[in-house]
């Protein structure tokens, strides 16, 4: 099996300080739909490792998120394309779980569920702690500037010297 493992606030969509509540809010970054369906066609299985903490705060619902989910999955269709799964860890980060990137467990999940070994598998994130949960998980760590990646692409590669660095999810799929 061909799998890649996203990020999706950052690295799909438009991030914000303020969360992604709806899927009013939700936005694509340019090129990003159009580059998971370049993946789907080149036989890649496309799955989303992400942490969505505005659950645990309240911000917004499970019910919410799924709507999130849903236009983003309808928007890709639209191009051809399709997430196949989408992990999310809803805990706030002083919970201590083990599924909230840099912990590995969300990553975790996805070998489990797709009975696969990560160490040839790509995780594309836009923040150091991707970077982090990438390595602990045994993935191989892609770092996108969109997002929050240009801010932390210098301590990306002391977290992770072999991590490989693209402008954006488009550009990390024209290298493949």
């Amino acid at each position: 099996m061909k799998l890649i493992i996203l990020d999706r606030d950052g690295v799909i969509n438009y991030d914000s300080e303020h969360y992604i509540k709806s899927a009013q809010e939700w936005l694509p970054l340019p090129g990003s739909l159009e580059a998971i369906a370049q993946l789907n066609a080149k036989g890649y299985t496309v799955t989303v490792a992400t942490n969505q903490s505005g659950i645990g705060r309240g911000l917004y619902t499970e019910e919410d998120l799924g709507a999130i989910h849903q236009k983003m999955q309808m928007s890709l269709a639209q191009l051809g394309g399709r997430i196949d799964r989408i992990f999310y860890c809803p805990h706030l980060p002083t919970q201590g779980c083990g599924c909230r990137k840099p912990a590995p467990g969300l990553l975790k999940q996805i070998a489990l569920y797709y009975r696969c070994d990560l160490t040839q598998v790509p995780f594309v994130g836009d923040s150091l702690r991707d970077i982090r949960a990438a390595c602990a998980a045994g993935c191989q760590p892609v770092l996108v500037r969109s997002g929050n990646g240009a801010a932390v692409e210098a301590l990306s590669y002391e977290a992770a010297p072999t991590v490989q660095v693209f402008d954006d999810l488009a550009a990390f799929v024209a290298s493949l």
